[in-house]
């Protein structure tokens, strides 16, 4: 039997609706219609629906298997057109059930954060980086491609101080719509002042005046060994606006295998700072502002929070 993460709770009820209506927008797509039409026909947002089509495409892959297709090809529309008919054989073979647990749902403790630094620590050739790379995960929640396109502008003012409550630009932001951006951590700042630091010492992403501490305000955050930052490219069709970071998408992968956590993700991480804002009191409006997720559907996805029974809402309640 073949294992698939569905969007919401575990309910077998609403388990059976959600995985039919990913089938129904998977048929949908790989016909010919775009993620937008798919959006607007089932009422869902576009990047909630790609997501969902990649899932159960990956899925389909892992599982079932698709004839010509490798995992890593079904994250490409154009390629899951060009085996539409593969696809429709490997839903035919589909059996899903519901999962024990959602895969990759781990929710990290503190404890194992700092045991995790530690380890890259010792075994990253540029840890000053790589520490400050980690946390920033952590501690704003960002995609790894979003945190690719941060430059010192975004962390720093011009008189050197920290950012403490910055934005998210839209030029930055996967979904191309501004939102908050704090950088309150102080494990975070220390971080990137050591790495910082070590960037005006190695004259990397410099200017000479004295504002932003030294450092060019337009130059990425996070610079490569030689000084550049990650390469990011375009793909899909011509004003699709979509794009592919795969050398930080690489780099984190090696921090999670430094780290010893593993099965950990970048989805983990998230999923970890949506526990951490539901326990402060956050609810999913905040959640969603907070990582850039229009939806609250989308919100419950990343991470549904457990509902307690009447039974337990109503006992000795006064």
């Amino acid at each position: 039997m073949n294992k698939f993460t569905t969007p919401g709770d575990r309910d077998p009820h609403e388990f059976n609706e959600a995985i039919t209506q990913s089938i129904a927008m998977l048929k949908a797509v790989i016909s010919g219609e775009t993620y937008a039409a798919v959006a607007a026909k089932f009422g869902r947002s576009r990047t909630a629906v790609e997501r969902r089509i990649k899932a159960l495409a990956s899925q389909l892959s892992k599982e079932v298997g698709i004839e010509g297709l490798n995992t890593g090809g079904t994250a490409f529309v154009r390629r899951l057109r060009l085996h539409q008919d593969a696809i429709l054989i490997s839903l035919e073979s589909y059996q899903p059930v519901v999962p024990s647990e959602l895969p990759g749902a781990r929710i990290l403790s503190g404890e194992e954060i700092a045991r995790a630094v530690q380890r890259i620590k010792g075994r990253s050739s540029r840890p000053l980086h790589d520490i400050a790379l980690f946390y920033m995960l952590f501690a704003t929640g960002a995609r790894p491609l979003e945190i690719a396109r941060l430059e010192v502008r975004d962390y720093l003012d011009g008189d050197g101080s920290v950012r403490r409550e910055s934005q998210m630009r839209a030029e930055v932001a996967i979904t191309s719509k501004s939102r908050p951006l704090h950088f309150c951590s102080t494990r975070l700042n220390e971080a990137l002042e050591m790495y910082l630091q070590e960037r005006l010492t190695l004259k990397q992403g410099i200017r000479l005046v004295g504002a932003y501490r030294g450092l060019d305000p337009d130059s990425r955050l996070f610079l490569s060994a030689t000084g550049h930052g990650f390469k990011i490219t375009p793909y899909g069709k011509e004003g699709q606006r979509r794009f592919l970071c795969r050398s930080i998408l690489e780099t984190y992968s090696k921090l999670f295998r430094y780290s010893e956590l593993g099965e950990v993700s970048a989805i983990s991480v998230r999923r970890t700072v949506v526990s951490r804002l539901y326990e402060r009191g956050a609810d999913e409006d905040q959640v969603g502002l907070l990582l850039g997720i229009s939806e609250r559907s989308a919100v419950r996805e990343l991470l549904p929070r457990k509902k307690p029974t009447i039974a337990t809402l109503v006992h000795e309640l006064i």
